[in-house]
């Protein structure tokens, strides 16, 4: 499966279970928010990278990786409104850990799950958003 096709079935196992907080991821090209629109959760969904080495003779390893963005501008900055933010990335991290996805009959297999750092501690100062990307690796071989 290709890079985008990853990350639409990212974002289709997000919406599918229900977490602590009510959201609905969306996939897009270009994660570009306005400030004053970010009152609400926003939950996106990018494809990330790919990297392709020699697996077998004649088989290739792709490596891919999706950015799942967990964004929220907060009314006032304090440690329970970010706690709550932080548990619910981790809740959709702990979900798709160990998750192998499917689409058009070709299925990646999880690799690796890593929110580093936790958030961005720039934005809450700055702007007081919260912003936190999981980075979610999934590999599949393929005929070289």
């Amino acid at each position: 499966m290709t890079t985008a096709e990853l990350a639409e079935a990212v974002k289709t196992a997000v919406n599918a279970e229900s977490f602590s907080v009510a959201f609905t991821a969306t996939r897009v090209a270009l994660p570009e928010f306005k400030l004053k629109d970010m009152a609400t959760l926003h939950v996106t969904v990018v494809p990330r990278e790919i990297e392709i080495g020699l697996q077998a003779r004649g088989r290739n390893r792709h490596t891919m990786g999706v950015d799942v963005a967990v964004q929220q501008r907060l009314a006032t900055v304090d440690n329970a409104t970010v706690d709550a933010l932080i548990a619910l990335v981790e809740e959709v991290a702990d979900y798709m850990t160990r998750k192998n996805l499917t689409s058009g009959g070709e299925t990646a297999y999880w690799s690796d799950t890593e929110i580093n750092p936790l958030y961005d501690s720039g934005h809450l100062r700055e702007m007081r958003q919260f912003t936190s990307v999981i980075r979610l690796t999934y590999w599949e071989d393929r005929a070289a």
